[in-house]
């Protein structure tokens, strides 16, 4: 299983962008597919995830402003990032689960500039 994210870089607060994470060697669809974020100093925390039926959850401080999406026959995951926060700076990691084991991709930075 592999997780390839991309989409990172650098923004201005109140700004937009959008990360996506590639999967391949599991059957994408079956899958929920989370994003994670660690900012320097603070625990990583779940950000959003999507049911392979395409439900949606959001962490409170995003709800509103991100935007979680699933492409499955791109065997893709998506995070829109709308008026971003300064708050929202961290490493964003993309995930799922697979007999137990969580993979995780290599993260990708975003940085909010205020």
């Amino acid at each position: 299983v592999q997780l390839q994210a991309s989409g990172g870089g650098s923004v201005q607060a109140g700004g937009s962008m959008t990360l996506s994470c590639t999967v391949t060697g599991i059957m994408f669809s079956h899958y929920t597919m989370n994003w994670f974020r660690q900012a320097p100093g603070k625990q990583r925390e779940l950000v959003s995830s999507i049911s392979p039926g395409g439900s949606t959850n959001y962490t409170d401080a995003v709800k509103e402003r991100f935007t979680i999406s699933r492409d499955n026959y791109r065997d893709t995951v998506s995070l829109q990032m709308n008026t971003l926060k300064p708050e929202d700076a961290a490493v964003y990691y993309c995930s799922t689960r697979h007999r137990g084991r969580e993979y995780w991709g290599r993260g990708t930075q975003v940085t909010v500039s205020s």
